[in-house]
């Protein structure tokens, strides 16, 4: 027990001393003057958003030489992000001679095909189309 001058504390300045609320910390901000959790925030935004090929998907890309450009990219993106907002799980999406199966809750491209390989037109596992 501590000693003050020649007398013993009381319970309550014991708790004044140590026991008083702190005040909440400062958030730590950087250069932006963002704190962690709003860059936190938005790094897991941001991830939400990109969207993913899956192994199967490169495989195809690849195996028919088909590359994106950025624009293809964005649209493809887009349009996974409005079969989003409509509710859409398992989504068709036509850019340019492409389709895509997307699963949309993971953002990941499931397969590719190109104009040659839909000439039957019938896509199966799909809850909804869209056409960027």
């Amino acid at each position: 027990m501590k000693l003050q001058g020649s007398r013993f504390l009381s319970i309550n300045e014991v708790q004044e001393q140590y026991l008083q609320k702190a005040s909440k910390p400062t958030p730590v901000r950087d250069s932006e003057g963002l704190s962690f959790k709003d860059i936190w925030e938005k790094k897991t935004a941001d991830a939400c958003e990109e969207l993913h090929f899956s192994k199967h998907a490169a495989n195809r890309l690849a195996d028919r030489s088909i590359t994106l450009s950025d624009n293809q990219l964005n649209r493809l993106t887009e349009g996974a992000k409005k079969a989003g907002e409509k509710g859409i799980r398992e989504s068709l999406v036509m850019v340019d001679q492409l389709a895509f199966i997307i699963n949309v809750p993971n953002n990941t491209v499931i397969t590719a095909m190109d104009q040659r390989e839909t000439n039957e037109n019938i896509f199966t596992n799909i809850d909804g189309a869209v056409i960027m």
